[in-house]
């Protein structure tokens, strides 16, 4: 099919987790400018909602997005793969080769010529599936930041300062857990006396193997469940500074004061100034290599942070590395006296792993600077939230535009796919404390629920930077995976999509672990007496003779178990409230009406009920929470070749992003493309 194009340039604004529902409504109240001027200049439904594919998590989306092709199609069925043989056993799947579908960048670049670019897509873009050099791309091995996936060189510290503190303490990889208001790193402090290092969870075990993770096996107990829900812990250096009157450097004034502090893993000591200004209050932290120096290589005031500090750290070999890294002063007393400080993990300066050609790297740090490198801290307190994580997210937005802007003001693409993660990546850590946390209430407001509107004006701040596009002929599709729910109810383990799914199985008689000497589940299945597992989110598999290595149930038997999971999954009920847990379960033949099903997919698909599901990742697209939050991805479109001031009724699907897109550059649709283009939309 060949058709006339209407526009030569597009760039698709894609934002993880940007939910309409909370959109519309910040947009209605006045509160997200640049966006109410997309969707006058363009089109939308009025809702703004578009229908998300299933299951609504990550890698399948935006897999979705790219390719016209339902999950069930292009094989990426949720965050992990599952492997139909071993069931226990999951792959990381942000990863081109998993993908059965022809991405649309492919079709740009080797078959109309374009220079396409697809920017921290985490959807099936790298590594990359076309040697067209039309086509460039960087990273997309996770979602959460470019460079993300290559290993820290340090971890972050959280160091607390005091003159109480009689010597300085580093303590390794403890584990920070917030407590009320107050400063989550004096609670920290408080409770790691004895220096005890915490157990790591085995959500963090996932995360630490980055993208190369495969064969995991493991369950998830009520514990862990805690943890990943959450991600309330935040896994750090903690620091320890003893405050003292500043003796032996070589140029320090007679009223500061020292402490020590520890980077490179504890194996290199940096000594530091706190001093006063000329009215005697002590207000700055001068940062140091050693007291030998006369200058400083950062200086920072009370409440001051700094992004981008370029330092070194040694590696195990002792060697210096060059590494950014973010500094932050969140409390100094007037009198010097205690301090709190964080120091941001260190990313290594000049990794160039994940852009292709290697040259884009070298361009983006020459013209705007290098990656930015975000804050992971506790999103528990609301002093880190506001002070520490949304001012991080700020700066890499900013940076973030500035990079795309540059390549359209210089006419470096014709076609850029791009994605930020700021509203996911902030709403996994805090989102869930915006139900009913009454001991943040602030002004008769709930604090939690003013950082979301918070996080969805910086989305707005960031698309204002593409404004002025419309006008110079670029076409702009704004865009996400899911919407970011708050959940109501808690406690139910299942459709958590970081391992086995064990308590809800367990308690129905199909899953059974093997217990220790004193009768506890052990976190090792018991596969003589396992007749089915729930793994990944949404994903039941029979323990089948013949399929599976220990496999006990008969494939005679294996429809009638089907019917009776089924059905004790629809009985089942939240033994905290009473109301059921299930949406909709069925068998993998009939998922897909949900765009799922296939060997990729489980002997069971399943749904959480409305109230249960998890901010995102089990349930359906549909699904609304607390706080006028819901599941949905967003849509609007604008520019040449669509509609001005245009609401329609249709309902706009995922599949249907990639072939709109398609027949408004007058290519042709990739090959497995299920979706259609939103005519509706189109101005011819």
């Amino acid at each position: 099919m060949k058709r006339k194009a209407l526009t030569d340039k597009v760039i698709v604004l894609g934002v993880d987790g940007f939910d309409p529902r909370l959109a519309k409504k910040f947009m209605d109240q006045g509160k997200m400018p640049a966006l109410k001027e997309f969707t006058g200049r363009g089109s939308a439904r009025e809702d703004l909602v578009l229908l998300g594919a299933m299951p609504t998590v990550t890698p399948p989306l935006w897999t979705t997005l790219a390719t016209g092709a339902n999950p069930g199609t292009h094989g990426i069925t949720c965050f992990f793969a599952s492997d139909p043989v071993n069931i226990d056993t999951m792959y990381y799947n942000l990863d081109s080769r998993q993908s059965k579908a022809e991405p649309l960048w492919n079709v740009f670049a080797e078959e109309a010529g374009k220079k396409t670019l697809v920017w921290h897509w985490p959807g099936s873009s790298w590594p990359p599936t076309s040697d067209s050099p039309n086509l460039h791309v960087v990273d997309g091995t996770q979602p959460s930041g470019i460079n993300n996936g290559i290993p820290f060189l340090d971890l972050l510290k959280v160091i607390t300062g005091s003159e109480k503190i009689a010597s300085s303490q580093y303590l390794p990889n403890t584990s920070h857990v917030a407590q009320g208001q107050g400063c989550i790193i004096d609670n920290a402090a408080d409770l790691m006396e004895d220096g005890d290092q915490a157990e790591t969870s085995v959500f963090r075990k996932v995360i630490a193997a980055g993208n190369h993770a495969k064969g995991f096996q493991f369950s998830i107990t009520e514990q862990d469940e805690c943890e990943i829900e959450a991600l309330g812990n935040m896994v750090c250096d903690t620091i320890k500074a003893a405050i003292k009157p500043a003796a032996g450097w070589a140029q320090a004034p007679a009223e500061a004061k020292e402490f020590t502090f520890f980077v490179s893993g504890g194996l290199e000591r940096r000594p530091a100034l706190i001093l006063p200004n000329e009215q005697g209050v002590y207000d700055s932290i001068q940062f140091y290599k050693s007291k030998k120096e006369t200058d400083p290589y950062l200086t920072l005031k009370r409440g001051e942070i700094r992004f981008d500090v370029r330092d070194t750290v040694k590696n195990d070999q002792g060697e210096n590395v060059p590494c950014n890294r973010n500094y932050q002063v969140l409390e100094l007393a007037e009198d010097g006296s205690k301090f709190n400080l964080i120091i941001n993990n260190a990313s290594q300066v000049g990794r160039d792993d994940y852009f292709h050609p290697k040259s884009l790297y070298r361009e983006v740090v020459e013209n705007i600077g290098n990656v930015p490198v975000n804050f992971r801290v506790n999103g528990a307190n609301e002093i880190l939230v506001r002070e520490t994580m949304l001012p991080s997210w700020e700066n890499y937005c900013n940076w973030q535009a500035e990079c795309l802007t540059y390549f359209m003001k210089n006419n470096k693409y014709d076609i850029i796919f791009s994605h930020l993660h700021n509203l996911d990546g902030v709403g996994h850590y805090f989102w869930h404390y915006a139900c009913n946390q009454e001991e943040w209430k602030d002004n008769n407001e709930l604090t939690y629920q003013q950082y979301q509107e918070e996080a969805y004006c910086q989305t707005d701040r960031y698309l204002s930077k593409f404004l002025p596009f419309l006008d110079q002929g670029w076409t702009m599709i704004i865009t996400s995976d899911h919407g970011l729910l708050t959940q109501e109810y808690h406690g139910v383990i299942l459709g958590e999509i970081h391992g086995v799914n064990v308590p809800v199985m367990a308690e129905l008689g199909y899953t059974v672990m093997v217990k220790d000497e004193k009768g506890r589940d052990t976190k090792e299945i018991d596969w003589s007496k396992t007749r089915a597992i729930a793994i990944r989110g949404d994903h039941i598999y029979i323990n089948l003779k013949g399929r599976n290595p220990h496999g006990i149930v008969e494939p005679a038997d294996k429809y009638e178990l089907e019917t009776q999971i089924i059905s004790d999954l629809y009985n089942y009920r939240d033994p905290h409230t009473g109301r059921r847990v299930i949406s909709v379960a069925v068998r993998n033949k009939d998922a897909v009406h949900f765009g799922m099903g296939g060997p990729e997919c489980g002997d069971i698909v399943y749904f959480t009920e409305e109230g249960f599901n998890k901010i995102h990742a089990d349930s359906l697209s549909t699904q609304w929470g607390y706080a006028d939050t819901s599941v949905s991805p967003l849509f609007v479109a604008a520019g040449p070749g669509i509609k001005e001031n245009c609401v329609t009724e249709r309902v706009i699907r995922q599949a249907d992003v990639a072939p709109t897109i398609a027949a408004l550059t007058g290519v042709r649709m990739p090959a497995q493309c299920e979706g259609a283009p939103v005519y509706q939309i189109i101005s011819e």
